[in-house]
């Protein structure tokens, strides 16, 4: 009897279920309104919640009677963090703080657009600021923030800085982007930032951004406090002072050191694209192919020949949406319908083969042959419903619908290894793990806005699975337990798609955009719409 790897997570997605409900519900929330919220059962909730409480995720409060989130919970949430642990080396100097200005003292981390809460020493007075551990708050509009973006690269720090919605929480709040990347110019040149009453009236603080030795931005420190006792010149004063011991926790930090950079990627010789994409191995031709999706075009990188150089395979007539590569022959989609093209570029119409304009595709199936050949072809097309439908097309083009999914997919790669087709959808940044068998969607990673769009995907032979962060300069390697485990950073903008391969399948090669990069950043990116490969 087959097990499918799916069964069993019901009771894991429920406790989930109830720490997110927990979480949600600061002030705590009881059994009654839990078990009403969630639609469970009450044994089954005070199963969990007994499991919860027992193992420190949840709290009990006796006298109302409400659950909150555990303490254990919050370790984890700092463990995260820890490379080595950086509450640990915070906690001196904000003792520091907190006894030199007698005020609490706060310790933060980037998270998306938003900066968490990791620690807090607590002030002398007894009216102080008393943010919680853990709590969110905007990037824009705290000391923390800014400090933060304000040690940022520029490219990294303008990316956070288009997506924030610059919401008004006091009459004092920045809401111009200009006048934002204003002050964030004058807190890098002076060292610390400053919040005037921008997310809470009569509340200020002053920051200063936590950089280790490798140059890596890990987090601030601020201290906060009432405005009256926190006096725009006082915050001036105390701004050097968080500074220094910003700098003294950074140093402290071993360096967060990542595999590769800039100097190892290298574009490949040939002209570059509009707009690269869909990049296919063929191991059996030592060949990748790809497509220029708007200058219309089939290219090849023919790695036996001397000198190796990228070339225009075949021109076509309207824009590409996608490859395929079956046999001997590049089957390519476009808006007008589909071709198959064989290896000296001649060309054959495929009649009827697709009914419905296609979100995504790739080779792969269920029970894959030796070396994962298939004919099999998962695809992904827009729902009735909204989002996408993802499946197998059948033999007359229609899809056996297996999962839909509330996002647009951009990109699937099948894993003939466990059996697993992932996907991404860059309205939310996830990459989703599907299971033939389970109609259950698992995500697998995420990314928080700033850092790019999710644009294609790549399994290596170690089991790890890239992508690329368009606008965000870099392609990324996740684990298959999700965790990022590589960043490569790109010297252009707008890596498009990524595919393995080379002689020992070692080599990541990475498509890339030039349409949609301004003029001023094309200045500095020349290279934009180039084939680069990295050895991985």
């Amino acid at each position: 009897m087959s097990v499918n790897p799916g069964d069993g997570t019901g009771a894991i997605e429920k406790a989930i279920d109830v720490l997110e409900a927990v979480g949600a519900n600061p002030g705590g929330i009881s059994q009654s309104d839990l078990t009403a919220q969630l639609a469970l059962p009450r044994t089954t909730v005070y199963r969990l919640l007994a499991t919860l409480v027992a193992r420190g995720m949840l709290r009990r409060d006796p006298l109302r009677k409400v659950y909150r989130l555990g303490f254990r919970c919050f370790e984890m949430a700092r463990q995260a963090y820890t490379m080595p642990d950086l509450v640990a080396a915070a906690s001196h100097e904000m003792r520091g703080l907190r006894d030199l200005t007698g005020e609490t003292c706060y310790l933060a981390t980037l998270d998306g657009l938003e900066v968490i809460s990791l620690e807090r020493c607590d002030g002398a007075h007894s009216e102080r600021s008393a943010a919680v551990l853990g709590q969110r708050k905007p990037v824009h509009c705290t000391s923390q923030g800014k400090a933060i973006l304000s040690a940022m690269a520029g490219p990294a720090r303008d990316a956070i800085v288009r997506e924030l919605t610059l919401k008004a929480l006091t009459p004092l709040t920045i809401t111009d982007r200009r006048r934002l990347n204003a002050e964030l110019n004058i807190t890098a040149a002076r060292g610390y930032a400053i919040d005037d009453e921008e997310i809470v009236l009569g509340v200020r603080c002053v920051g200063a951004p936590i950089v280790d030795p490798e140059g890596v931005v890990r987090g601030a420190i601020s201290v906060a406090g009432p405005a009256y006792r926190l006096t725009r010149a006082r915050l001036e004063l105390l701004g050097p002072e968080v500074a220094q011991a910003a700098r003294r926790i950074g140093a402290q930090l071993e360096g967060l050191r990542l595999p590769a950079g800039d100097a190892s990627v290298t574009a490949v010789p040939g002209p570059w694209a509009f707009q690269g994409a869909h990049p296919l191995w063929c191991p059996q031709r030592q060949r990748l192919y790809w497509a220029d999706v708007l200058a219309p075009s089939v290219r090849v990188l023919d790695t036996t020949q001397n000198p190796v150089r990228d070339e225009q395979l075949v021109r076509l007539e309207v824009p590409v949406t996608g490859l395929l590569l079956l046999g001997d022959e590049v089957w390519a989609m476009h808006e007008g319908g589909a071709e198959a093209i064989a290896a000296d570029g001649s060309r054959r119409p495929l009649e009827g083969w697709i009914r419905a304009p296609l979100q995504a595709f790739c080779e792969g199936g269920e029970g894959s042959g030796e070396g994962g050949q298939t004919n099999a072809v998962w695809a992904a097309t827009e729902s009735a419903e909204g989002g996408s439908a993802v499946g197998l097309l059948r033999a007359d083009g229609s899809l056996d619908a297996r999962w839909h999914i509330g996002e647009a997919v951009q990109a699937l790669c099948w894993s003939a290894a466990d059996e697993t087709l992932y996907a991404t959808t860059p309205a939310c940044g996830a990459i989703l793990m599907l299971q033939p068998g389970s109609t259950a969607v698992r995500r697998l990673a995420s990314m928080p806005p700033g850092a790019g769009k999710l644009s294609g995907l790549a399994l290596d032979s170690n089991g790890g699975i890239w992508t690329a962060l368009c606008e965000g300069w870099s392609v990324v390697r996740f684990t298959r337990d999700g965790t990022l485990e590589r960043v490569v950073g790109m010297p252009v903008p707008c890596p498009s798609d990524v595919a393995i391969g080379g002689a020992n399948m070692d080599t990541l090669y990475i498509t890339t955009s030039r349409q949609q990069v301004s003029l001023e950043t094309l200045a500095k990116a020349p290279q934009s719409g180039c084939l680069f490969e990295v050895k991985v």
